[in-house]
């Protein structure tokens, strides 16, 4: 068995562990960073469609889940989306802004995974793939890490050991929530966590029922309780999908209705009214077509049990038509899980770390970041953020030490 002796050794070559990778070497730290895969930034690479939703100009912590709402103002503060801007606009990476903030890659992911590679190898990070962790165990000078580097055993004991491998979603790509095992083995406490940003399904009864809408999509405000996202939602043949679905799929659970407003904004009854008047002969079906696609009109119709034409029916009617179009409550039954889902949502517990370090309290050197932390962000490159941010938080806490 060989044995090697380094600084640091990060486990996760993903946007938080190459981050803090890069900073904690910044001082001439020796550092190596492994991951089981073949290559780094797997999910860097599949992200935003390809071209990577790197970071969100509206970046703050208001924009996160956490069992402490506080937990990620210090770090998102110090490093903020603008330094991570700055880095891009460094390496000549052409980017644009989408909807909501978003800012994406105008041609590749590949580009923010050469970008961190770039800066990995100037700080003389070493980078080890196919690679995983058999054992770890903590020392009077760190810890000693059992590593099995395709096939072959190897011994590395280090001073830091930071762990940056995930949650448990996209299990194709490798994800195994095995950060959680490493928490738990050194006493941290694993809040409960759930598939995030995902579709939500329906009971087969209600797949039956929706069946006609498979392929609609609409602009809506979706809402669970108090929290509300204003954005695309799609029609499935398994349920609902589309940006404002994954938002509010990090709030919801079992049993809670999701409200659906098909026309935010809009007076729906008082236009019905207006059209009553001059289109009286409209049926209700085709009333709504005029707001919404002709399929999901023909369905609200159907949901509020109202036919006629627009001249036949009543102000009650009117109002009933119109709450079935801004106040619909679908029962979701479950989601399709971490298959499909962009992030874990909880994870290992605030409460056990430093939010100015990312270290754990009781375990010196031990440190999490990234996705591993019960710290979710929104869709819309939230997430990313964090990653860079609580990297950075981590690896320049490191380098600091010396």
């Amino acid at each position: 068995m060989s044995e090697m002796t380094v600084d640091t050794l990060v486990l996760g070559a993903g946007a938080a562990g190459m981050m803090c990778a890069i900073h904690a070497a910044s001082r001439g730290g020796r550092v190596l960073i492994i991951d089981h895969a073949r290559k780094p930034g797997e999910k860097i690479r599949i992200s935003g469609g390809g071209r990577c939703n790197f970071t969100n100009l509206n970046t703050s912590a208001h924009n996160f889940i956490s069992g402490n709402a506080h937990f990620a103002k210090s770090a998102l503060k110090r490093y903020t989306q603008y330094d991570f801007i700055d880095l891009v606009t460094r390496h000549g990476i052409a980017f644009h802004e989408k909807t909501l903030g978003q800012l994406f890659c105008d041609n590749s992911a590949t580009e923010i995974i050469e970008l961190l590679l770039a800066e990995m190898a100037q700080a003389g990070v070493q980078l080890r793939l196919e690679t995983s962790v058999s054992s770890v165990r903590k020392t009077d000078s760190g810890f000693d890490v059992a590593l099995t580097e395709r096939g072959q055993s190897r011994q590395v004991s280090c001073r830091h050991f930071v762990v940056a491998c995930g949650g448990k979603s996209i299990p194709k790509m490798g994800a195994t929530g095995f950060g959680y095992r490493i928490a738990e083995h050194f006493g941290l406490t694993v809040t409960e966590t759930r598939a995030g940003l995902v579709p939500l399904t329906f009971s087969d009864t209600m797949r039956s029922g929706f069946r006609p809408l498979a392929g609609v999509s609409a602009d809506a405000a979706v809402s669970c309780g108090s929290t509300e996202f204003a954005e695309a939602l799609l029609f499935t043949h398994r349920g609902l999908s589309g940006p404002a679905i994954l938002q509010i799929s990090s709030y919801w659970r079992e049993t809670i209705p999701v409200m659906i407003d098909l026309l935010p904004g809009r007076d729906v009854f008082g236009e019905l009214k207006n059209m009553r008047k001059s289109h009286g002969r409209r049926t209700v079906a085709t009333a709504l077509g005029e707001f919404l696609p002709n399929r999901l009109a023909g369905f609200i119709a159907g949901q509020a049990g109202i036919a006629g034409n627009l001249a036949d029916l009543s102000d009650k009617a009117l109002m009933a038509i119109s709450a079935a179009v801004g106040q619909w409550q679908v029962y979701p039954v479950g989601t399709e899980g971490y298959r499909t889902a962009e992030v874990t949502v909880g994870g290992v517990d605030t409460g056990a770390l430093s939010s100015r370090t990312m270290q754990a309290k009781d375990v010196p050197g031990l440190y999490f970041i990234g996705e591993v932390v019960d710290v979710t962000g929104w869709l819309g490159g939230y997430n990313f953020q964090w990653a860079w941010s609580s990297g950075w938080a981590a690896g320049t806490a490191i380098a600091d030490l010396g």
